[in-house]
This record gives structure tokens, sequence and C-alpha cells, in this order.
């Protein structure tokens, strides 16, 4: 008898083990206690600005002005966006200094453009958890994943109606089951990497810096 007949020989003959029961994860969630709105946002902000994130928390009425204002401050010349609201709404409140990039065609086309003129890029998040200081980036069709990614300066904003205590209530809530994109990525800070002297850099892999705009009103703000 072979080796390989051995092993599968007493693999047969092993009893079967009792099966394995899922843990319930619903239930394990729903026993935690809950954070008010207030204590989400102030999770979420701490945590990213522990991570060297710069975060902001305006009103509705002000988010555009004040991420325009963020950008010119960095000397941004170039912002690339996409077409949705959001963007339509920063697009409408930057500076003369500071030029709308729209791409929404194939990443052939504007590739080159991208990565050697484009200085910043806006994403809106479509989800903030408060647990983790991360920012849910829903990126597929007219939001390509590059926008993010490649310029050196990430711009993302998100609703405060939108933050989540943790990553179980965020996709329950907003079904993520039922509409999966390309890519959904969580964000928590800038790019970065150490190297076996554990000296840390940022920028290596993607955005040196991450601008976060939490657009909330009210108590929350």
């Amino acid at each position: 008898m072979s080796a390989r007949e051995r092993i599968l020989a007493r693999l047969r003959a092993a009893e079967p083990g009792a099966p394995v029961m899922p843990p319930d994860v619903t239930a394990y969630y729903a026993q935690r206690p809950r954070l008010t709105p207030g204590e989400r946002l102030q999770q979420l902000c701490a945590r990213l600005r522990a991570s060297r994130a710069d975060v902001m928390v305006v009103q509705p009425a002000e988010w555009a002005r004040v991420a325009a204002d963020a950008l010119h401050l960095r000397g941004v010349h170039r912002l690339a966006l996409n077409g949705d609201v959001r963007a339509d709404e920063l697009a409408a409140a930057l500076p003369p200094a500071i030029e709308a990039v729209r791409f929404d065609g194939a990443i052939e086309a504007w590739k080159q453009e991208m990565f050697a003129t484009v200085d910043a890029g806006f994403t809106p998040a479509s989800a903030g958890i408060a647990a983790t200081g991360a920012l849910l980036l829903n990126h597929g069709g007219a939001l390509p994943r590059t926008l993010s990614l490649v310029p050196p300066i990430s711009l993302v904003c998100v609703d405060a109606r939108d933050l989540y205590d943790d990553l179980h209530h965020a996709s329950s809530s907003q079904r993520w089951a039922d509409d999966m994109p390309t890519n959904r990525v969580l964000v928590s800070s800038p790019s970065r990497t150490a190297d076996i002297q554990q000296t840390l850099a940022y920028g290596a892999h993607g955005p040196r810096e991450l601008v976060v705009v939490v657009i909330a009103d009210g108590d929350t703000a």
C-alpha cells in the first residue's frame, strides 16, 4: 500500500465529527450596547486623526467651501472627481486656481494624465465605521478606484447619517449583499509602510495625505 493509499484509508476510517454550527453573528451584535450618533462621530474622528488623517466636521451648507479651502491650502491645482451630486457641489465651490478634472471614461484614456498632472482626488464615502475609524468607498462604474488610490492627496466626504458602530451594522443596514460593486474599499489612513528598521513612510503605495470632511448638522455636529 502506498503512502497516499494509507492516508486515504485513515481518513475514510475516521469517524465523522459533529457538524460545526456557524455562530449567530446577528444575535451577538444585537446584545452589544449601541453608540449614540454623537458618540459615533466622536469615535470615528478620533480614530482617523490617530492614523494621521486631517478630519473636519462641517455643516451641510459649508462642506464644499471648507473642502475647497483645504485643497487650496495644500497647493492643489488639479482635482480629479467623478460626476455624482457631491462632486458637482465641490466643483462649484472650487476657486479659480483649482481645475476640476472629470474622469468618466476608460482608464486607458486618462491614465497618463492622472499619474502626471493630478494633485488630488475626491471620493464620496457611503459609510463610516466608528469602531475602526474606517471609511467605506464603493468603487466601480462611474467611481473608479484610481480616484482614491493614485493622486497624492485623497479627499473623502461622508455624511454623519451614514456612520455606524461597526462593520456588521453597516453591512446589514445598507444591505451590502444586495448590491456588490466592483471594489468595496475601507480606508482609515494615508498610504503608509515601514522598512525593516520600522521607519514609517507615507505615500509609498498611494496618497500621502487623507483629508476627511464629515457632513453633520444639529446636535450631532
